[in-house]
């Protein structure tokens, strides 16, 4: 069995036959469902006002709130207001689709509301869509606002709440996507004191010293990252960013700071919020700048 707990950043594996399986009344408990050795959960969304019942692949490894497949049929079409986004990358290559806003989605009797949704190209999840039990994916920005118990060898899961559950669902909102490429050396400048010269005093003197400094400088190996798309049109288009730009720095916090998901976390701000990139391309240091734009407007009530 296998407990993740996302509010305390841990996950623990126990024997089933050693797992103590009383649960308190904070938890729900559901079936889980297997394709492909592949577990999936009953769910529901909210689209155009009507609570339309889904069946979701769980997909701890991604990173978005919830992927659909289209599928008028069974009352799920892509809302009105969306916009063309690069979803991510799969085995097949790069997955596009359109993104947008659900009035809410509901697990058991927890209900979450304007969550993001992605509905995925449909060139992009041929495979995906061979299975006709599945409607989607539920991902990680759900998944870690609750703390999960998985009994796979018992076919359920058990879930409740953590203090991550209200936060405000956001989107990446400058168009761009970006990836480790590689490490690099950056050098930086340290000042430090090299000699101390002091001088005794006597009865009617003060006592003082003089510090001497000298410029040194340190080397240290950090991760390189690299712009790898943009969503055209989007802020960070129209400021002149192009794919393969080496980012060095973003609103003054340099590589050796950043990490890929600290960088990422810069693009999640405010409508309007100001973005300032330091980058690199073919060996020349370009600044650029622009504003998050928020193209959903926040009022979607699909």
């Amino acid at each position: 069995m296998v407990e993740i707990n996302y509010s305390r950043k841990f996950i623990k594996l126990y024997n089933p036959l050693l797992y103590d399986s009383k649960l308190s009344r904070k938890w729900r408990k559901l079936d889980l469902i297997f394709y492909n050795k592949k577990p999936i959960i009953e769910a529901s969304v909210t689209v155009d006002n009507k609570a339309v019942p889904v069946n979701l692949l769980i997909d701890t490894g991604g990173s978005d709130s919830l992927w659909l497949f289209e599928d008028p049929a069974q009352s799920l079409s892509i809302p009105k207001n969306t916009f063309d986004d690069f979803l991510g990358k799969g085995l097949s290559g790069a997955i596009f689709g359109k993104r947008s806003v659900l009035k809410s989605f509901r697990l058991k009797d927890y209900q979450l509301n304007k969550v993001n949704v992605a509905f995925p190209d449909s060139s992009s999840i041929q495979k995906a869509k061979i299975n006709t039990l599945r409607n989607g994916s539920l991902l990680g920005d759900v998944l870690h606002r609750f703390n999960w118990v998985f009994n796979y060898k018992s076919q359920w899961v058990a879930f409740k709440k953590n203090k991550f559950f209200n936060k405000p669902f956001k989107y990446n909102k400058s168009g761009i996507v970006m990836q480790y490429a590689g490490v690099r050396l950056l050098k930086t400048r340290a000042i430090l004191p090299s000699k101390i010269v002091g001088s005794t005093a006597d009865n009617t003197t003060q006592s003082s010293s003089t510090i001497n400094f000298t410029s040194t400088y340190k080397f240290e190996i950090v991760p390189e990252l690299e712009i790898s798309d943009i969503r055209p049109n989007s802020p960070a288009d129209e400021a002149g960013l192009k794919i393969g730009d080496v980012v060095l720095s973003i609103n003054n916090q340099s590589l050796s700071s950043l990490t890929l998901q600290k960088a990422i976390d810069q693009f999640y701000g405010a409508d309007g919020k100001r973005i300032k990139m330091t980058i690199e391309r073919a060996g020349v240091v370009l600044k650029y700048q622009f504003n998050l734009r928020d193209l959903l407007h926040k009022k979607s009530t699909n």
